[in-house]
């Protein structure tokens, strides 16, 4: 795939992801149009479209489901008797701190348990997710391709988990990811320790090094909260 296009791809994955998470033009559950009608009506190829809903069934946004059509992941809907709707996290009353705290119990045990059971080309994919990242994080770390290119990273290393629990906590990284950049805190040191991190994090991964990969998930997580001022 061209930069070009994986670039296209990356955006439509975040506008699409945008419709559903905030806009909630698409409901949890819902099936979504045809990938041909999908693809006109937000004007790109039928390639770029299929890329773009490729990125989101990585993250547990989307669920493809052969012969039946494409589906906004219910998994992601109802997670506690509480009713917490993982996918609003935008309307509740949460703080960033409180995204990065819930990370912080969650996010490194799923990451050690994606370096035990990750399949090579799932292990394979976050890397190359993880090189686009990097790419952005030089390029430009404060545009939306950095946005969505991180979330993308991460969120494939939480489906890798192969834990269907885990996984619905998706919508809360990216929420977390997005604040972030709302609050315009020290983005380039943010930007600059990131790049760091995510070098261990994809080597451990690779190695599939459980507990090296939990701490380096860890210490990125602890180094994101020090930048944004949160300790």
């Amino acid at each position: 795939m061209s930069e070009l296009a994986e670039n296209l791809s990356q955006r439509t994955a975040s506008t699409l992801r945008k419709m559903i998470l905030e806009d909630q033009i698409y409901q949890f559950g819902d099936k979504l149009p045809n990938e041909n009608e999908l693809s006109m009506q937000m004007g790109v190829s039928r390639t770029t479209m299929r890329e773009a809903i490729r990125i989101l069934n990585v993250e547990g946004i989307l669920t493809v489901r052969r012969g039946a059509g494409t589906f906004v992941s219910n998994q992601l809907n109802q997670y506690a008797s509480g009713g917490i709707d993982v996918g609003d996290f935008s309307k509740m009353k949460v703080t960033l701190r409180d995204l990065y705290e819930a990370r912080m119990i969650f996010e490194p045990e799923a990451a050690a348990l994606a370096c035990r059971r990750a399949t090579e080309e799932e292990i394979s994919q976050i890397l190359k997710l993880g090189e686009q990242c990097q790419k952005h994080l030089q390029e430009n770390p404060q545009g939306s391709q950095r946005i969505a290119s991180e979330s993308a990273f991460h969120g494939a290393i939480l489906h890798a988990s192969h834990n269907e629990f885990l996984s619905r906590f998706m919508p809360m990284l990216t929420e977390t990811i997005q604040k972030t950049f709302t609050l315009n805190l020290n983005l380039d040191v943010v930007a600059e320790d990131a790049y760091k991190d995510h070098i261990l994090i994809m080597k451990f991964l690779e190695k599939r090094d459980a507990e090296a990969m939990k701490s380096a998930v860890t210490i990125h997580l602890h180094h994101a909260m020090w930048n944004e001022q949160l300790k």
